[in-house]
């Protein structure tokens, strides 16, 4: 046997990075592949080798097995790793690797056919007399025309594909034909096949599933469990090991169940059983992920192996070097996914420019991250930027650890989920884990209407106080080195207004010293001094009140602050801020121009069917009360638009498409 010499990482972002953490550890040279735009990708300058997929959609990129494998074959690579996502349960890429001669670090392709497809591997789960609910699969017709046989309500979802892609809940056999055929056409989108599955729908489940590893050698194992019921829309969102909700013997009862059904298609490598667990704990069969999952870390943390590891040394040929026997579990560990949205607008995803990124640390805290700086999130990715995994001696030492990492993890720039974790962590039935899939459906608005209460109670003059310290400090702001700073003009304009989020606070700067200001906000004095400022945090005092807040400034001239847990988004109105112009973020080569931020629209300056340059001003839209320019990427043509002045867009609408010039002329043509 050979360890891997050579390892080519087919994935971005935390996989990319976790699995070349564990290569290194065992000696491998690791290879990393980016498209157009990463190219500083810490993943890229983690790598030893890194190689660029180009310009273009994930079939152009990231999806494009020929690309992935040329690159491979020019790095001399021995090994792939798909990490999960993107080909990762590709049977076809797992097959087209081995006629390559390229390990591919996985099960073998027929487990992954046989798992990938939800009838195949029910059938699977039965022959092993695992238990599966009712259910049928097929197209909407032929499912409607034997439906009478299902108890509702029922679960509508793709038959070949996960993430909770097109499912829905049906309680009435009348809703059941438009559900069908909605999700046929998703399926048929986003995997390519319209065949769907109809299952019966357990009313208040817990998601519980089993990590499992076998070899080429016949050996198969669990690691025990994951909880996973904390959902939204089906992704997970807070996973931990163990579950607080199993007893042993049904524990036991799941292992042996997971392991029973891997061993029937031989299975040979890192893998997930995925279970549904009702009131009583009686479980049944979900499905199986055939690689890494994004939560595998709360299993790392409890049992002490190195998953990432382990799958290298199985691919290279090595048995498992461990037993059933050895494996235990130890402490608590719990697991939040930090997405870039904004829970307060139905959790619209919310890319663009981080301009503060800091991470909290401290014994048993571990943070997965894309980033290890300030960076751009892109919109054609995950929005996951990172995973937080917190160790305890049990599980209400680690929800109590996990509350305050995130109160010391400042993403700022964008909106995130972590005020939602919090309150998540913080409710009264994740404390006392009366749990299941449907809680962020029950509770998301209870949730929300908490964060903002909690917002409303902090004097808005504080972050004013701080907003000011921020910006009076020479350096602080984006425009540091501008004119301005350096003549201090901010001391013959002692009448402000300052913007906290939709309030206007008028500021006045009745004298100061060093770093002691006295303000008048709002009809008040207050006695302010800056004690430090150091790369985003300061400390201050109001009023002989101590208080630490951690500031950011955007391009735009946005001032975020994070005060007591709470982001503020703030402006001076004094500061002039050069128009920033927002395009598709998608590269060069997309036709897609969108808006970055959520604004109005104020001006129009096309029609559809308009001939524009590259750089022409096609629209004006207002952000936080600054106009900002949509350009041209490229000389063509306004194929798509059917936006007017006064309409409103979020982050990431796309405002118009437009055509590249060779499409013009080919269409031109008779």
């Amino acid at each position: 046997m050979r360890l891997i010499e050579k390892l080519l990482i087919a994935n971005r972002g935390e996989i990319a990075l976790r699995i070349i953490r564990s290569a290194r550890k065992l000696g491998i040279h690791t290879v990393a592949v980016y498209a157009a735009n990463e190219e500083d990708s810490w993943h890229v300058r983690m790598a030893d080798e890194a190689f660029g997929l180009g310009l273009g959609e994930l079939k152009d990129t990231y999806l494009n097995i020929p690309k992935i494998l040329g690159i491979a074959r020019l790095a001399q690579c021995d090994a792939i790793h798909p990490g999960y996502g993107f080909l990762s349960e590709n049977p076809v890429f797992a097959q087209q690797c081995a006629e390559a001669g390229i390990t591919f670090v996985g099960p073998h392709p027929d487990a992954i056919l046989k798992m990938g497809n939800k009838v195949l591997s029910r059938e699977l789960a039965v022959n092993t007399c695992i238990p599966v609910t009712a259910g049928l699969t097929g197209d909407p017709v032929s499912i409607l025309q034997h439906c009478g046989s299902l108890p509702f309500p029922v679960l509508v979802k793709a038959a070949a594909g996960g993430g909770g892609k097109g499912m829905r809940v049906v309680n009435d056999p009348a809703d059941l034909e438009e559900a069908l055929e909605a999700t046929s056409r998703e399926a048929a989108t986003y995997f390519g096949d319209g065949t769907v599955f109809v299952e019966q729908y357990i009313r208040e489940p817990r998601h519980i599933e089993i990590q499992v590893l076998g070899d080429n050698h016949g050996n198969l194992i669990h690691l025990f469990e994951r909880e996973c019921s904390v959902q939204r829309r089906y992704q997970k969102i807070i996973e931990e090991s163990p579950s607080p909700s199993l007893t042993p013997e049904v524990r036991e009862k799941m292992g042996r169940a997971a392991v029973s059904i891997a061993a029937t298609i031989g299975y040979n490598n890192a893998g997930t059983v995925e279970f549904l667990v009702d009131k009583d704990l009686n479980f049944f069969f979900l499905e199986m992920n055939t690689r890494i999952q994004v939560e595998h870390p709360v299993t790392e943390m409890v049992t002490g192996i190195d998953l990432v590891a382990e799958q290298l040394m199985i691919a290279s040929g090595y048995p498992l070097r461990m037993t059933q026997e050895s494996v235990r579990q130890q402490g608590h560990a719990i697991e939040a996914r930090i997405y870039a949205e904004d829970p307060s607008h139905n959790f619209l995803p919310s890319p663009g420019e981080i301009d503060l990124y800091l991470e909290p640390g401290g014994k048993d805290i571990r943070v997965d991250s894309s980033l290890d700086r300030p960076s751009v999130i892109r919109s054609q990715y995950d929005p996951m930027i990172s995973k937080l995994i917190v160790w305890g001696e049990d599980r209400n030492l680690a929800r109590l650890k996990m509350i305050q990492a995130l109160d010391h993890y400042f993403i700022q720039g964008i909106k995130t989920n972590i005020p939602y974790l919090k309150g998540i962590l913080e409710h009264p039935r994740f404390q006392k884990n009366t749990l299941s899939t449907s809680f962020c459906a029950e509770n998301t608005e209870e949730i929300i209407s908490r964060i903002k209460e909690k917002k409303e109670q902090i004097l808005p003059e504080l972050p004013v106080i701080a907003t000011l310290l921020f910006t009076l400090v020479p350096g602080n702001m984006a425009d540091g080195d501008s004119i301005w700073k350096k003549i201090g003009y901010w001391r013959l304009v002692s009448d402000l207004k300052i913007q906290v989020d939709e309030k206007i606070i008028q500021a006045e700067i009745l004298r100061s010293y060093g770093y002691h200001f006295h303000f008048l906000l709002s009809g008040r004095e207050y006695e302010t001094e800056l004690i430090k400022s150091d790369g985003g945090r300061l400390d201050f005092n109001v009023n002989g009140n101590h208080f630490i807040a951690y500031a950011s400034s955007s391009k735009q001239g946005i001032i975020q602050i994070n005060l007591l847990g709470t982001v503020f988004s703030c402006r001076r109105s004094d500061f002039l801020v050069q128009n920033e112009v927002y395009l598709s973020d998608q590269g060069s080569g997309s036709d897609r121009v969108v808006s970055l931020m959520p604004g109005r629209v104020v001006k129009v300056n096309i029609t559809a069917g308009q001939q524009v340059k590259k750089g022409d001003v096609l629209l004006v839209v207002e952000a936080m009360k600054m106009e900002n320019n949509i350009l041209s990427p490229r000389d063509g043509r306004v194929i798509v638009f059917n936006l007017k002045a006064g309409d409103r867009v979020e982050a990431q609408t796309e405002l118009l498409k437009i055509s590249e010039n060779k499409e013009l002329t080919q269409e031109s043509q008779p």
